[in-house]
């Protein structure tokens, strides 16, 4: 790692100690137990699409490259949007610092929408994925450039236990190649590939990259593209390369009329 990415997962080992002292995992353990299973996001993301595609449509303020993205925020609102438009999920960043998000945004959504809702952050402790489970998350991002393997196996094993689906994002080659055995581990139904075309380290987005690692999955592997989708032949582009789905935030949160972008890019 270097970089932004090294930086955020440094301060996210920081926010993460602090966080243990405000809430402590036994309560958010008890919190979790209390919660009904998670809404399926794997099925939801990798199932048949008459559009020909899934849409997991991201809840985004602000980031590193972009800076402020939306003025006029509002995360329930603009969720109400994406269901109706007919997204099949929601991602929504809660990083506070480089991200302006909020874990709490996750509740608030989850209470609005039928829809499954995606935590998107820098996990890097265990004691996150109960967090996310606690706040009413179907499904997490963990990112393979973040992660050694024993670790990415662990989380994928609790994360399971939860019932929670993982998003195995990756950017790489090398990164996929270690990864890729992990795919429907421990159980199937529990995991899907993401290739994001967005290198973590220099926040530089190149939309063919998900067509050049997809030729390193198995024919029948299906995958998230994320990052960088512009318009309707960005789309055309990704299912050309064989995408289930993709994931989508900042073109769509940065238009004035965010349902008319999405009608724009997906018809």
């Amino acid at each position: 790692m270097s970089n932004i990415l090294a930086e955020i997962v440094g301060y996210k080992h920081i926010e993460v100690q602090h966080r243990k002292k405000l809430f402590s995992v036994e309560s958010l353990k008890a919190a979790a137990a209390t919660l009904p299973k998670c809404r399926n996001f794997y099925k939801t993301v990798t199932k048949s699409n008459p559009r020909g595609i899934n849409v997991i449509a991201e809840i985004k303020k602000a980031s590193p490259s972009a800076g402020l993205i939306r003025q006029d925020f509002n995360p329930v609102q603009i969720a109400r949007i994406y269901e109706s438009c007919g997204a099949d999920a929601i991602s929504c960043l809660t990083d506070e610092k480089y991200f302006q998000g909020k874990l709490e945004y996750i509740r608030q959504i989850k209470d609005e929408v039928d829809i499954p809702v995606l935590r998107k952050d820098f996990i890097i402790d265990e004691y996150q994925i109960y967090e996310s489970r606690a706040a009413g998350a179907d499904a997490i991002l963990l990112i393979g450039e973040c992660l050694d393997s024993a670790k990415l196996l662990d989380f994928l094993i609790l994360a399971s236990e939860l019932t929670l689906t993982s998003l195995i994002e990756v950017h790489s080659a090398e990164t996929l190649m270690r990864i890729r055995s992990a795919m429907g581990f421990p159980q199937a139904g529990y995991s899907v590939i993401g290739i994001n075309n967005r290198d973590l380290a220099t926040m530089k987005v190149d939309i063919n990259n998900a067509g050049r690692l997809s030729h390193l999955l198995n024919s029948d592997t299906k995958f998230v593209a994320e990052s960088g989708i512009q318009n309707a032949g960005d789309i055309a582009r990704l299912k050309s390369f064989g995408a289930c789905a993709v994931l989508i935030g900042e073109t769509l949160c940065k238009s004035p009329d965010i349902a008319a972008k999405f009608r724009e890019i997906f018809g």
